[in-house]
């Protein structure tokens, strides 16, 4: 069982918190049923008896009986400790018909301290938004780092330098069930077939109830084919009916939003640095993982650019930022990442060891008219080099060093 400390003291800041239902969500197989398996194991270690943890996986046939809202309520009050508090663990609880209803209520009971997973955002909207109304917190999984999967592989701090040890990740990505698995191209592809397959049934035909399979399978490969591109539902359905597949632009935009439900696909929303402001059209969207990204395109390793973006994307959505596109005259900042009164403006590149690509990508930085650290995430191995406080700062020391990008500054100007 994989060890993801970072998560599991995510959790740990939660417990013993009634008062909040602790909701851990992310794309399947992302490690959400592990966390709560190391979440388990750590109360037990500080001295939680185990009559005082409830843990349920509605996926596990063992626990088939409970079907309703009614029964699973009836088991929780039946096997609750009476004197202390219950840790009540749910695991892919949207399975059960107005689970919400049956949550609701033992939240009322200042004794049990409730955690559930879902594979689907649509969980936290709805009925349980209304009933709830703010009284949760969602802890977003999503697969493993560049660094955990270095670690996880028995590998040494050093070895996180190595490109060929980038290739793999970017060549299999990081679900976790993936670090077991030989490093065989056929056994990887089968795994994250069976897995796109899994998802595409669960956690969006089933959900959003979808007729035409086809064309949300032609979106999806759309979509992974052109990460990082600007999106619209319009030139989704462009694009399809050229193929000879008759779709409406509200039929795409309806099939995306359960991609981005069931946290497939992630948006970029686009932000007018002038006019300090949300653009509502034309935004990018990132792949929640290179190897599925792989799979649906049927090509490793292509875009090399657009894969670099995504992984710098996702890296930064775990250390906890809003990342937006940037929008400045008609220049774009590929990411301006926001958090409290941090704000950071980053390139990413391949290389800019050419004269007129280090140009291209400087310009949109230099153009800025404020003092917020800027950066450019490259593959060069340069010095560590500062053009006109523009740093450059090589992506591997990107993604195993945090402290290589000071984000300390004293503006307080939020998006």
């Amino acid at each position: 069982m994989i060890n993801r400390q970072e998560q599991l003291n995510h959790i740990l800041r939660y417990k013993n918190t009634p008062e909040l239902i602790k909701v851990i969500t992310g794309v399947r197989r992302s490690g959400k049923s592990t966390l709560l398996q190391l979440y388990r194991a750590q109360l037990i270690n500080e001295g939680v008896s185990e009559s005082e943890i409830i843990h349920i996986n509605f996926e596990d046939f063992l626990y088939r009986e409970i079907n309703t809202a009614d029964k699973l309520h009836d088991y929780i009050e039946s096997h609750r400790s009476k004197v202390s508090i219950t840790y009540i663990m749910l695991d892919e609880v949207q399975l059960i018909p107005e689970w919400e209803k049956a949550v609701n209520s033992l939240r009322l009971n200042r004794k049990n301290d409730i955690y559930l997973t879902g594979s689907n955002a649509n969980m936290l909207s709805g009925a349980l938004a209304n009933l709830l109304s703010g009284r949760y917190v969602e802890i977003k999984v999503l697969p493993l780092s560049y660094e955990e999967f270095v670690a996880f592989q028995g590998l040494p701090e050093k070895e996180s330098a190595d490109i060929e040890i980038f290739n793999k990740y970017l060549l299999k990505g990081g679900f976790p069930g993936l670090i077991d698995i030989a490093a065989e191209t056929d056994t990887i592809r089968e795994y994250l077939n069976g897995l796109i397959n899994t998802i595409i049934v669960k956690d969006i035909v089933s959900v959003g109830k979808v007729r035409d399979v086809d064309i949300l399978l032609k979106i999806i490969e759309y979509a992974a084919m052109n990460i990082g591109n600007y999106l619209t539902a319009s030139k989704i359905s462009g694009y399809l009916v050229s193929t000879g597949r008759k779709v409406t632009a509200d039929t795409v935009d309806n099939y995306f939003r359960l991609l981005e439900d069931a946290f497939i696909f992630y948006r970029a929303q686009r932000f007018n640095i002038k006019g300090k402001s949300l653009l509502k059209t034309n935004n990018k969207f990132y792949i929640v993982d290179l190897g599925l990204r792989n799979i649906l395109t049927g090509s490793a390793g292509q875009d090399y650019g657009a894969s670099l973006e995504n992984i710098v994307y996702f890296e930064l959505l775990r250390r906890g930022y809003k990342v937006f596109v940037g929008k400045y005259d008609d220049l774009e900042i590929d990411f301006i990442a926001v958090k409290d009164d941090i704000r950071i403006y980053i390139q990413v590149s391949s290389t800019i060891i050419e004269e007129d690509t280090l140009a291209r990508e400087l310009r949109p930085l230099k153009a800025l008219d404020d003092n917020y650290p800027k950066y450019i995430l490259t593959m060069d191995k340069l010095p560590y080099s500062d053009f006109d406080g523009i740093w450059h700062v090589n992506i591997l020391s990107f993604l195993t060093s945090p402290e290589c990008i000071e984000v300390g500054n004293s503006h307080t100007k939020s998006l």
